[in-house]
């Protein structure tokens, strides 16, 4: 089945590098026009770069996703530029952790702040527009580290289930506005932001040793898990 996303407009957070980036610019090669946020001024500036090259259309918005003037600024933005919003991707997260007995308040908080309170901060900001125009698709960034106990990332896993249980409840508040809401699970993808790449042999080989197929996942070719809507419970992939 051919799914044309022609003139399409979509928001994805966190999109100035790695997953986010990856979907970002699968959605523009699609011919969507998409609005890349990020925290970076500089890989904002590179993500201009590479749109003006390849001909794409779409917007480079400064935004922390833990502030909720920033995510309404976009939203604002989005709306007065194209005049509605399909597709919000929200995929700005951290990944910070420690054991639990050596975790600090300051990281806990980072990962709840940034991981699910910007995906509902930005979530709140966009509902509006998609309930006036009766249709969205809203996909937020789960992860496997919900599904696959890791030690020294309670945080993250937490905030991860957290961001899974929102997504259930969203789906079933929107449902009767035309609207989906569907959380993805990637992998073990090694990005800037996990620096699985740069771990030494025996900790690539402890974490490939939790995976089903052993090998790790690209930006490109992650397999998603699904809480659809309306929610039900999803099948879950381990990992890519």
């Amino acid at each position: 089945m051919l799914i044309d996303l022609t003139n399409k407009v979509a928001i994805v957070t966190g999109a100035g590098r790695g997953i986010g980036n990856e979907i970002a610019r699968t959605l523009a090669a699609e011919g969507v026009k998409v609005v890349v946020t990020d925290i970076r001024q500089d890989l904002l500036d590179e993500v201009a770069a590479e749109w003006q090259r390849q001909g794409w259309t779409g917007l480079q918005l400064l935004c922390d996703v833990r502030k909720s003037e920033d995510n309404l600024a976009v939203v604002e933005a989005v709306d007065k530029a194209y005049g509605r919003i399909d597709i919000l991707v929200n995929n700005a997260g951290v990944a910070s952790g420690a054991r639990v007995e050596d975790l600090s308040e300051e990281t806990w908080a980072m990962n709840m702040d940034i991981n699910l309170t910007g995906t509902f901060l930005m979530c709140k900001a966009v509902i509006p527009v998609m309930k006036r125009q009766r249709s969205g698709r809203i996909l937020n960034a789960a992860s496997f580290a919900a599904i696959i106990p890791s030690i020294g990332g309670a945080a993250y896993a937490a905030s991860k289930y957290g961001v899974e249980g929102f997504t259930r409840v969203l789906a079933g508040e929107l449902g009767a506005h035309e609207i989906t809401v569907n959380c993805y699970a990637p992998g073990m993808i090694p990005t800037g932001m996990n620096r699985f790449a740069e771990r030494t042999d025996v900790e690539k080989a402890r974490l490939l040793d939790t995976l089903t197929l052993r090998r790790w996942a690209a930006p490109r070719t992650w397999r998603s898990s699904s809480a659809s809507s309306p929610p039900i419970s999803p099948p879950i992939s381990p990992a890519p």
